[in-house]
């Protein structure tokens, strides 16, 4: 009696690879694996017209004259121009602008920062003649969440090592004003000149108020600061003298006791604790809310709706918007929109996108700092503010109140220009530029009594 041999799940599986693949089968077996074997194709994820299956690290997208350095955990995409290594012939294309006295050397580097949803990009057309017009380097750097500049954690990068030790988080104001700064010294220099473009406006201000040594001069592109309104100064009575009026008028009209003007006195200190009380309380509870509805909202955004949200605003608004900030849109060109896209093959686009929205939202740093707007009138270095006439984004009529509220700043607006007039109208932003540091530097003076001799 033969006995009969356990067979195993691997054994079955054997057979029925081999069975499968024998050639003396019908070649149904075959037409089944092949069937098995072949998945349906995915849907290829497109947001303004980047695919997203095939997102990239930030330094494979890289240009030839890109350069990384690493600040606080962050390799912060930079690229610079120095006026003393330009070719002869970029020196001879700078030229072209023919400034009368860009001859005259500034020798104070220059560094750029640019708006919300921008990168170095958006200079690429003034860096060189910029760099001739000062005679130093300019640099200009993607802030965190935008360009090339590396996506990284804010969770785990912000988390506190120790109640005392508490990194920075790489998405807040705080830390593109002390990378500003970080620059100035990389540079090897005292001081720079900052220009800011719309959000990155806020940026030069703030280093500013951070470290007002190291700034030479402010230039203000379209800036997307809120301007104070004028308003009247209300003087706030006194509430004890008030309250004298009223105990005289008590005593004059109805010739009152003193011991119940002085019951009305006791009542009306005691109607003044229990209210400063209750506003003390209000405030606490507003506060409370307001700091859980903060982490509400940041926790909705980090979620995955949140971010699938993010990718859906920039799918449909990314490349109206970069249109829109132009005066003219039919001078975008494909160069342009590429340009703006390109971060977004970058990994992790979308969710340091999310992270710089909350920061923007949750940012303590400056809650405890005045109000910017009562600050401005502070600002003693010179400032050059430039706006397009035809700005859509942030109206020419801000940028006017903003100019009166900066003691002794510069106004210039450029006719027919939009939301980006180191784009549409380079030659003449890097004209008014010049002019500016020719007021302010003395460059025209100097150069004219170096004539005379």
């Amino acid at each position: 009696m033969s006995k009969i041999k356990p067979i195993s799940k691997l054994n079955i599986l054997t057979k029925a690879a081999s069975a499968s693949s024998s050639p003396s089968l019908s070649g149904s077996g075959a037409e089944y694996s092949e069937q098995v074997l072949v998945e349906p194709k995915k849907k290829t994820q497109r947001i303004s017209g980047i695919d997203q299956d095939e997102l990239q690290d930030p330094m494979d997208l890289a240009d030839p004259d890109s350069c990384f350095c690493e600040f606080n955990g962050v390799q912060l995409h930079h690229k610079v121009c120095d006026a003393e290594v330009l070719a002869p012939n970029t020196l001879e294309e700078a030229s072209s602008l023919q400034f009368p006295h860009s001859t005259k050397r500034v020798n104070v580097p220059m560094i750029l920062l640019h708006g919300f949803g921008a990168s170095v990009f958006s200079w690429n057309r003034v860096m060189k003649p910029l760099a001739q017009v000062i005679g130093s380097k300019v640099l200009a750097f993607d802030r965190p969440a935008f360009g090339l500049t590396s996506r990284v954690n804010s969770v785990v990068h912000s988390s506190p090592v120790n109640q005392d030790n508490r990194p920075l988080n790489p998405y807040s104001m705080m830390f593109s004003v002390l990378a500003t700064l970080y620059f100035i010294d990389f540079l090897e220099a005292e001081k720079a000149i900052l220009v800011g473009h719309s959000a990155g406006s806020l940026v030069a201000v703030d280093a500013y108020f951070e470290a007002p040594e190291r700034v030479a001069a402010l230039i203000l592109v379209a800036p997307a600061i809120l301007a104070p309104f004028t308003a009247h100064k209300v003087v706030k009575e006194k509430e004890d003298g008030r309250d004298n009026q009223i105990q005289e008028s008590s005593l004059d009209s109805n010739n009152r006791e003193n011991i119940f003007l002085r019951f009305s006195s006791l009542l009306s200190k005691l109607t003044k604790y229990v209210a400063g009380a209750i506003v003390h309380l209000v405030k606490g509870m507003g506060e409370m809310i307001n700091t859980l509805y903060q982490k509400a909202l940041s926790a909705i955004l980090r979620s995955a709706l949140g971010v699938t949200v993010v990718r859906m605003i920039i799918d449909k608004f990314g490349i109206p918007a970069i249109r829109n900030a132009w005066n003219d849109s039919n001078k975008v060109s494909d160069h342009i929109l590429q340009g703006y896209t390109k971060p977004l093959k970058v990994k992790g686009w979308d969710k340091a996108l999310v992270e710089f929205t909350v920061a923007m939202l949750t940012d303590s740093a400056s809650k405890l700092k005045p109000p910017l707007a009562e600050r401005l009138s502070k600002i003693s270095c010179p400032v050059l503010i430039v706006t397009g006439d035809s700005d859509r984004l942030v109206p020419p009529w801000n940028s006017e109140r903003l100019s009166r509220a900066i003691p002794g700043s510069y106004l210039e607006i450029i006719k027919n220009c939009g939301h980006l007039p180191q784009e549409e109208k380079a030659d003449k932003f890097v004209s008014i530029v010049e002019n500016f540091l020719q007021r302010v530097f003395g460059l025209a003076e100097e150069a004219r009594l170096q004539a005379v001799t």
